[in-house]
């Protein structure tokens, strides 16, 4: 009997592991023919001043809009996130916003200062970010195509 549910176990555990797998082969599906770019920390300290002078001119391009105050900018060699935004109002981007187009890497910029004008991701959070990138969903959408990797 043991061996029975032993053997159930496994072929559910199988299961779930199959469908996660087929799950990714369909993420990955959609960089077929597209080369996935790499970074290392050289790349980092090389560029990281280049992608603060872009995000410090492009800041002060949107915020002549916006107005808000913030803190301070920093470059960031992050994992996972293109930026953020803290409470204390210090805005951080990934330094490789430099090897996005303007477009993509503007909707970033403005994403974060949105955040000092509301502090989460709600309609009025999304208007805000409406009015200097009226396209933002589309925007939103070929970010997540872009290829490059955070490893």
């Amino acid at each position: 009997m043991l061996t029975k549910w032993f053997r159930m176990a496994l072929h559910l555990d199988a299961i779930g592991k199959a469908q996660w797998l087929f799950t990714k082969i369909k993420f990955f599906k959609q960089f077929e023919g597209r080369p996935i770019a790499q970074y290392s920390r050289k790349d980092y300290l090389t560029h990281r001043d280049r992608a603060f002078s872009l995000a410090k001119e492009r800041i002060g391009h949107f915020n002549g809009f916006y107005g808000y105050k913030f803190n301070k900018i920093n470059i960031k060699n992050q994992k996972t996130r293109w930026g953020s935004c803290s409470k204390r109002g210090n805005l951080n981007f990934n330094y490789k916003i430099l090897f996005l187009s303007q477009g993509l890497s503007d909707y970033i910029i403005v994403h974060e200062l949105c955040h000092l004008g509301e502090f989460n991701h709600s309609r009025k959070f999304w208007n805000l970010v409406a009015k200097t990138v009226p396209d933002y969903l589309k925007i939103k959408s070929e970010l997540k195509k872009t290829g490059i990797s955070f490893d």
